[in-house]
């Protein structure tokens, strides 16, 4: 095969200690086009706040318990027979 000699990472040729994927490489042309569909879709997520970048749901109003009468009424405290 073809590809065989070619390497997956290639030292860049800027004069740094980098690397970068070698598109001459089938293992390489593949991270190339895994990296940018994840990239991609991580941008769009991000434009329209969904997936993990959806903001918390906000907490419901506080509103208090709803009164009960019933206990204190008056003919509840007096005992039975007065």
């Amino acid at each position: 095969m073809r590809y065989d000699d070619e390497p997956v990472f290639k030292r860049s040729k800027w004069g740094t200690n980098r690397y970068h994927y070698n598109p001459g490489n089938p293992v390489g042309l593949a991270l190339i086009i895994i990296t940018l569909l994840f990239v991609g879709t991580m941008m769009i997520l991000m434009a329209h706040r969904a997936g993990p970048f959806k903001p918390a749901p906000s907490p419901a109003p506080w509103s208090p318990p709803p009164y009960d009468y019933s206990r204190l009424s008056p003919s509840s405290s007096n005992p039975p027979g007065r």
